[in-house]
């Protein structure tokens, strides 16, 4: 039998980026002298923002690493050439994440983590930059370049477009809850991936800098399926998620 669905949790708060933010988008042409690499904007605006998909995916690897694997379904955790087995313990990566779609016989394993676009506090932004000399409108430019190792000459240079340290992105994730008695462990494998995730990057260029983050007023709050036939508001359950404000009092 199919666990029930009960409610909702929500995790809320603020991404901030530590370093210069970089996200791959898309450029339709090539100009001489313009950006090589840009970050990835919304269709309308041109604002920057961190699509759900890579956070979410971000979070996942960082658990998969505790446990030395990068399986995603049953028939990798059974072997497959090349893929680490999960320990039975880690199960809760895709009990938590889901399953690919085209994953046979795993349609009863729920997915129960839901992650949203961040989208960029526009405003705030345009407080904290009101007076920098910014490439774009939200973002900034910065030239890279590869070391000959053997020479110690720079070569190959790009332009690269991130967005500057100090923006701000409002994020959303959601967790479907069940019946199964798994939500408070799986809350709390979040709660972990997030913490670990501040010292470690999101996007790309990790490796030179690029992508350091820390989590801002991060709250967590449900709604439950009698809220919903009420039509009640979320209510808060946990004020300080990460439990910061303890820390630094």
């Amino acid at each position: 039998m199919a666990p029930k669905f009960t409610g909702k949790l929500f995790i809320t708060g603020k991404i901030r980026a530590v370093t210069g933010l970089h996200i791959g988008g898309s450029k339709a042409a090539l100009d001489i002298g313009g950006i090589d690499l840009n970050v990835i904007k919304t269709a309308i605006g041109k604002v920057p923002f961190i699509p759900g998909s890579s956070l979410k995916g971000k979070l996942r690897t960082l658990l998969a690493r505790e446990v030395g694997s990068i399986a995603v379904s049953a028939k990798q955790l059974k072997g497959a050439p090349g893929i680490h087995d999960m320990s039975p313990e880690a199960i809760y990566i895709s009990e938590i994440f889901g399953f690919p779609g085209d994953a046979e016989n795993e349609t009863e394993v729920p997915t129960r983590l839901l992650v949203r676009d961040a989208f960029l506090d526009t405003y705030g932004f345009e407080k904290t930059f009101s007076e920098a000399d910014l490439t774009d409108e939200y973002t900034e430019e910065k030239w890279e370049n590869t070391i000959n190792r053997r020479t110690g000459t720079a070569e190959h240079p790009r332009q690269l477009e991130r967005v500057p340290a100090g923006a701000d992105f409002d994020f959303v994730m959601i967790y479907n809850v069940y019946d199964d008695g798994k939500k408070d462990a799986h809350i709390k494998h979040i709660r972990r991936a997030m913490r670990i995730l501040e010292e470690d990057y999101l996007g790309g260029q990790g490796s030179r800098g690029y992508g350091a983050i820390e989590f801002v007023d991060v709250e967590l709050s449900e709604r439950t399926v009698e809220d919903y036939e009420a039509n009640n508001s979320r209510k808060v359950v946990e004020a300080d998620f990460l439990g910061k404000k303890a820390k630094t009092s």
